[in-house]
């Protein structure tokens, strides 16, 4: 039995570690998101990029050894609510990370079809957009985690104070539409593979 750790940058960034080996998701440029700016100096085997938007693609600002170290899985949804025709295409990121599947939801901006609900069953770890206008929004996101039944949820691209952008639902907006959304005060989350925590979280990001 190993321990996987989930680091919280902000945004819709997140590093996985496990077993000395890490992977990045959608780290963001500098002074491309209000109020956040990601650490210097992040080290990890690989950085996958949902899409190219600057708030999402800054690959180069991670230090990376250039491996693969988990099975990967991506499928590509829309951006928007009309096939892509306003914002493009957005990838669904599956990590199998030890005995768990890892699942970075992207910007999807519509809710998945009967057979990406088939796909997301099998997420033990959901990373989920809550903030709305550019991506699906709390209720939206609420009912996905619903069908899911995934046991952790983390929610990402929101507005909490001063961080995010403006057009974006605020944290305590995102709450009352979320049943049980916890707000922690904890930047990461570190637990047994064969242990998964059972909750709905908001990260506090590192900076």
């Amino acid at each position: 039995m190993s321990e996987i750790e989930i680091q919280y940058y902000g945004h819709s960034c997140f590093q996985v570690s496990y077993e000395g080996h890490s992977a990045v998701f959608d780290p963001y440029e500098d002074d491309s998101v209000p109020g956040l700016k990601l650490p210097a100096g992040i080290r990890s085997d690989a950085v996958y990029c949902s899409h190219e938007h600057t708030d999402h693609n800054a690959a180069h600002l991670i230090q990376t050894s250039g491996r693969d170290p988990f099975p990967l899985f991506r499928a590509s949804v829309p951006h928007d609510d009309v096939q892509g025709a306003n914002r493009g295409f957005t990838d669904m990121t599956f990590l199998k990370v030890g005995c768990d599947t890892i699942v970075h939801l992207g910007d999807i901006g519509r809710m998945p079809t009967e057979e990406e609900y088939e796909a997301l069953q099998k997420a033990a770890v959901l990373m989920i957009p809550v903030g709305g206008y550019y991506t699906i929004d709390a209720h939206q996101a609420a009912e996905i985690i619903a069908k899911v039944h995934a046991p952790l949820n983390i929610v990402m691209h929101y507005r909490c104070g001063n961080r995010g952008y403006d057009v974006l639902a605020d944290l305590d907006q995102i709450k009352k539409e979320i049943p049980g959304l916890k707000n922690s005060a904890e930047t990461k989350l570190i637990f047994d593979e064969n242990s998964v925590p059972q909750e709905t979280v908001a990260l506090e990001p590192l900076q």
